[in-house]
C-alpha cells in the first residue's frame, strides 16, 4: 500500500516538484559532476519530512540499520549499487568483514543484519560478522525469528590489520555507529575501512552535517531558481548544556526564540497557517533518543526532573553536553490514519529503496522515531529515478522521484561532512 497526502497539495511543494520533474536531465547532469568531485558514502539513509509546502531531510544516518525493512522487490538493485561501490573501494575484494552494533538481543536490529549480509554476499562476497562487543569471546550463534541463525565472532588484531579466525577482510564495513567511542581494536588498520571512524558519533556532529548540506541546497536552489528554504531547514547550535543542573537554560531559550522567529516570517511570506515548531535534540546520536519538540522558547526554561532525564543520556548512556535546535518540518503524510514519514536508503549514489516510519501515537509535528513506531515497506516506484514529465508532480512515480533527489542532497552533503571533518584537515 502507497501512502498518500492527507493534503490537497496546491501550494509551493507543488511548484516544487514541478520545477524538479522540469529540471530533471539538468538534476542528473548536476549530480554527476558532483559525484566525480564527491565521494559518496558507502551507504546512508535519509529521514525526509513534507509538510505540503517544504520537503525537507532532517536526519541523515551513515550507518542505516533498517535493511530488513526495504522491500525485497528492490534488492536486485541494492545488490548493483553494493557492487559499483566495491569497485571502487576494493576492486578484488572478495572478502568483507561486517561489524554490527553490539546490542544482540534486538531481534528487529539483528533482522537488518542479516538483510544486510545477504545483500553483500548477492553482490558476490564472503562475509562474516565480527563483533565489537567484549561479551563475544568465541563464535556465538543468534536465533533469528525466522529460524535462521547470525553467527558472530570476535575480532583479532595482528599488526595493522583486524581479522577473525581463518578470515582476512579487502573491506571492513561498520553497521555500528561508535556511538560509545572509537575501539581501540579498529585504529589505524589498513584495510579498506567503510564509512570512516571519524563518520561515527563518537565525533560526528549533525551541526556540521546541515553546515555542508547549507552548501549543497544553495547550490541546488541557484540550479533550480527555487528559495532553498523550501528543501533546507533552518538550524542553531547551542553547546555547554547539562540538563541536569539546569545549565545552558537561557542559551537554548535564545536560540529556540531566534529560530522561531526566522520560521515565522518565512511562514508569512508563503502564506502558511500552520504553528512553528523547533525540534531540540542531541548534536550526536541517533535511536531517537535526547529528542524534544517546543513552539515557544519557554518550554526550554524549568524542564521537569522526567523531561531532564530524557534530554540528557542517549545511547550508550552517553551524556548530551551539545544539541541541535532545528526547525521542525510538518508531516502531512499518512498511512491508515497514522502519521508517517518517508526513509530513504541508499547504496553509493543510488537510491535503492526506502519504508515508511509510521506512528499512530505521535502528531504531523512531532519526532516520529520512538517507541510504538513501525515501519512499512515500500518500493519506490521506478527506485525514485524515473519520473514521469507528462505527468502531474502529484503522480507517484515523480512525488518519489523528489524524495530520491531530496534524499541525494543529503547524501551529497555527507560526502562533504566526511571530506571537511577529516582529521588531517582540521
Amino acid at each position: 500500500m502507497v501512502p498518500h497526502l492527507t493534503t490537497a497539495l496546491t501550494g509551493p511543494i507543488l511548484d516544487l516538484e514541478q520545477r524538479i520533474i522540469d529540471a530533471m536531465p539538468r538534476i542528473e547532469h548536476w549530480f554527476r559532476t558532483q559525484w566525480v568531485e564527491h565521494a559518496p558514502p558507502i551507504y546512508g539513509s535519509v529521514d525526509l519530512r513534507n509538510a505540503g509546502f517544504k520537503l525537507a531531510p532532517v536526519d541523515m544516518n551513515l550507518f542505516p540499520g533498517g535493511f530488513n525493512n526495504l522491500n525485497p522487490d528492490f534488492h536486485p538493485l541494492c545488490v548493483q549499487a553494493t557492487q559499483a561501490a566495491l569497485e571502487k573501494a576494493c576492486p578484488d575484494a572478495s572478502n568483507l568483514l561486517l561489524i554490527p552494533e553490539n546490542h544482540t538481543r534486538n531481534s528487529f536490529y539483528l533482522q537488518n543484519v542479516a538483510a544486510l549480509r545477504y545483500i553483500l554476499q548477492q553482490a558476490g562476497l564472503n562475509v562474516r560478522l565480527g563483533s565489537l562487543s567484549e561479551e563475544i569471546t568465541q563464535p556465538t550463534s543468534l536465533a533469528l525469528p525466522d529460524g535462521k541463525e547470525l553467527l558472530l565472532e570476535p575480532l583479532r588484531r595482528e599488526g595493522n590489520r583486524i581479522k577473525l579466525e581463518g578470515f582476512d577482510p579487502c573491506i571492513v564495513l561498520l553497521n555500528n555507529d561508535l556511538s560509545a567511542g572509537i575501539p581501540g581494536i579498529l585504529d589505524g588498520i589498513e584495510q579498506n575501512l567503510l564509512p570512516p571512524l571519524h563518520a561515527g558519533w563518537s565525533t560526528r556532529k549533525k551541526t556540521n552535517h546541515f553546515s555542508a548540506y547549507d552548501q549543497v541546497a544553495a547550490e541546488f536552489a541557484k540550479l533550480l531558481g527555487i528559495d532553498q528554504w523550501l528543501i533546507n531547514p533552518y538550524f542553531e547550535r547551542c553547546d555547554q548544556i547539562n540538563f541536569q543542573e539546569r545549565l545552558g537554560e537561557q542559551c537554548l531559550a535564545e536560540k529556540v526564540d531566534s529560530l522561531l522567529t526566522r520560521i515565522r516570517a518565512k511562514y508569512q511570506e508563503y502564506g502558511i497557517q500552520e504553528q512553528p515548531y523547533v525540534i531540540v535534540k542531541a548534536n550526536s546520536g541517533t535511536y531517537g533518543m535526547g529528542v524534544m519538540s517546543v513552539k515557544d522558547a519557554s518550554e526550554v526554561i524549568g524542564l521537569n526532573r522526567k523531561q531532564r532525564n530524557k534530554m540528557s543520556v542517549i545511547k550508550e548512556g552517553q551524556e548530551v553536553h551539545e544539541v541541535i535546535v532545528q526547525e521542525g518540518v510538518h508531516t502531512f503524510e499518512s498511512l491508515q490514519d497514522a502519521v508517517a514519514e518517508p526513509v530513504v536508503y541508499m547504496i553509493d549514489r543510488y537510491v535503492v529503496g526506502g519504508f515508511y516510519r509510521v506512528h499512530t501515537g505521535r502528531g504531523p509535528d512531532e519526532n516520529l522515531n520512538a517507541p510504538g513506531m513501525h515501519f512499512e515497506p515500500l518500493a519506490f516506484e521506478t527506485a525514485c529515478s524515473l519520473p514521469d514529465c507528462g505527468a502531474e508532480p502529484d503522480y507517484l512515480p515523480n512525488r518519489f522521484y523528489a524524495y530520491g533527489v531530496v534524499a541525494r542532497l543529503a547524501l551529497l552533503a555527507a560526502s562533504l561532512e566526511i571530506e571537511q571533518t577529516t582529521p588531517q584537515n582540521n
